[in-house]
């Protein structure tokens, strides 16, 4: 049972889904204490958002899968979870070429991982995990708590993670959910 969800671009939660990504590059959001990011949880469940999302910051092979995350979008005042993440590994890079040369590992442009990295203090974090799909979508209300530019949000019923299936990391070759 998880009850702590990680707030990400629809794009990237589709990324992790479908075996194309297996990292999360996180700078924080104004609402986190003092602005900083920090990877408090070893589990989460993907909360998909839509607010932040740039066409523009995608990569055009990651295309297909906002396309795909905009179609199944859920109804107004509800979030679907449909998977989890469990982190393997936490970095805070420093150094911005560090950052860029994971290019190929997830869905930003560069001209994103350079805007987020010099956000206000200089850094991003990494975190490498292993994704998995619930047994079942899960819908939930959207409540007012779990609003604004915050990476963590606990929702108030725990969602269940039994009979998961881990997700098939495939970074070779892309796949159009």
């Amino acid at each position: 049972m998880l009850s702590v969800a990680f707030k990400e671009w629809a794009v990237i939660c589709e990324a992790l889904a479908a075996g194309r990504q297996s990292l999360i590059l996180r700078k924080g959001g104004i609402a986190e204490s003092g602005g900083v990011f920090r990877p408090e949880h070893k589990e989460f469940l993907l909360y998909p958002t839509f607010f932040h999302e740039h066409r523009v910051g995608v990569k055009p092979d990651f295309l297909p899968l906002l396309e795909h995350a905009e179609t199944n979008k859920p109804d107004a005042g509800t979030i679907r979870f449909t998977h989890f993440a469990r982190v393997t590994d936490v970095k805070h890079l420093t150094d911005l070429d560090a950052a860029l040369v994971l290019d190929s590992q997830h869905a930003w442009t560069p001209d994103v991982v350079r805007q987020r990295f010099h956000y206000r203090t200089p850094g991003l974090f990494v975190l490498a995990v292993q994704v998995f799909r619930l047994a079942e979508p899960q819908v939930r209300p959207e409540r007012p708590e779990y609003a604004g530019c915050k990476t963590w949000v606990q929702l108030d019923t725990p969602i269940s993670t039994e009979h998961a299936a881990p997700v098939t990391v495939n970074e070779l070759t892309p796949r159009n959910s």
